[in-house]
């Protein structure tokens, strides 16, 4: 494989067209900080066949502090004692900068657990849809909104910072009652909310009007929480923060229960590339490097074509392609690989062309003639229809042999 050259991008492409005014008026651009929760080793842990020590929870929230989240939620204290030990160990570590939740059900021993585990901040939910209060709680809803409002209130005789979920918010049909059992967990002290898309079947459309709606119902910063079970993870939370959320919940390489969650580098790379008017912390630079090192913890491999982090992501074959990008990267990658940790690279396959075999050749320091450049891509093309690509090691060896060497 070869990295493709950096050539400085264009800076005098033609802006988008703007309608010509009478008079222009200038406005200082502000933009507007979206924090970044991430909960890789709470929710992302519950990807199926991952369990991780505690040695490798406090490796990982030291990464992620690393790559400039907010908040870290650190786990499930209450539910196993190697849990609770793997939070501890975060809550200990005085060097994070993020600040560490712990889960709790509205139970007053999940929020003892947070508690004894040392922490400061507690991410308290209770399910407010028709279905799970039927089949799963057994609970009404007057019942439900009693004890979202207990939690909270107990929570904060411990001292905590509290954000306050309703489990399965978007599968609430009782809009009215959601809105007041926001409204009840902010008058008990939630310092913020979270809107979660519990089984991912909410729609950008969908996500938008519901966070509006809370947005518009409480007076405390609110953040989504979007699974990705229709494919629509990133864009329902891209939905939520343009109607008013300030802060994403997300894991690293979109790990989490079933079809996983919004993950951070879609996300963060949505807001920096797309949304000129948000910011957010994190160093894009180190995106890369942490998710190689969860993917390793967690032995989740990532797909070859996931955008940002796949090993195809920034990688070309096609002759047309590789051609366009070795002449200006802006010809086939909207997204700088370096602002993620990445380069670009051009690999040799049954779609390489001649462009990709000398820049090749070229990096190595050798030069063939036509005649022998169209005789190797000949060769190639022939291995390639059954092997897929050619190594760099072999196209060496194939380019020896015409050289007589």
């Amino acid at each position: 494989m070869l990295e493709a050259p950096k050539p400085t991008r264009s800076s005098t492409a033609s802006p988008p067209y703007e309608p010509s005014h009478v008079f222009e008026m200038t406005y200082p651009t502000i933009k507007r900080r979206i924090e970044i929760f991430d909960t890789t080793l709470r929710d992302g842990e519950q990807s199926p066949g991952v369990a991780l020590s505690p040695g490798s929870k406090l490796k990982v929230a030291r990464q992620l502090d690393r790559l400039g989240v907010d908040m870290i939620e650190a786990g499930f204290p209450a539910v196993s004692p190697g849990e609770m030990e793997g939070v501890r160990l975060i809550a200990r570590d005085s060097k994070l900068k993020a600040r560490i939740y712990g889960l709790a059900r509205a139970e007053k021993r999940d929020i003892d657990a947070i508690a004894e585990a040392g922490l400061r901040n507690a991410h308290v939910f209770i399910a407010t849809s028709e279905t799970h209060l039927k089949y799963k709680l057994g609970i009404t809803q007057q019942e439900a909104m009693e004890k979202a409002s207990g939690a909270v209130a107990y929570s904060k005789s411990l001292g905590l910072r509290v954000l306050f979920s309703a489990e399965d918010a978007t599968g609430t049909k009782d809009r009215q009652f959601l809105r007041a059992v926001y409204r009840a967990a902010e008058k008990a002290g939630a310092d913020e909310i979270n809107i979660p898309d519990t089984t991912g079947r909410a729609t950008p459309e969908q996500i938008a009007e519901l966070t509006g709606d809370m947005v518009s119902a409480v007076c405390l910063p609110v953040s989504i929480h979007c699974h990705n079970d229709l494919g629509l993870a990133t864009a329902n939370t891209r939905a939520a923060i343009m109607s008013g959320a300030v802060c994403a919940q997300v894991t690293i390489n979109g790990i989490g229960e079933r079809a996983g969650n919004a993950s951070l580098e879609q996300i963060v790379a949505v807001l920096h590339n797309l949304e000129p008017r948000f910011e957010t912390g994190v160093d894009t630079t180190l995106i890369y490097q942490t998710s190689k090192m969860v993917s390793e913890i967690t032995r989740m491999l990532i797909q070859p074509n996931q955008p940002i982090i796949g090993a195809n992501a920034f990688t070309h074959e096609a002759g047309i392609h590789a051609h366009g990008v070795l002449m200006n990267p802006e010809t086939y990658e909207f997204l700088r690989p370096d602002e993620f940790g990445r380069a670009s690279k051009i690999v040799i396959g049954k779609h390489a062309g001649r462009h990709n075999i000398n820049a090749l050749l070229g990096k190595n320091g050798i030069s063939l003639s036509p005649d022998s450049v169209n005789s190797l891509l000949r060769d190639v093309k022939e291995i390639t229809d059954n092997e897929g690509t050619v190594t760099e090691a072999q196209l060496l060896g194939m380019a020896g042999k015409l050289m007589g060497g």
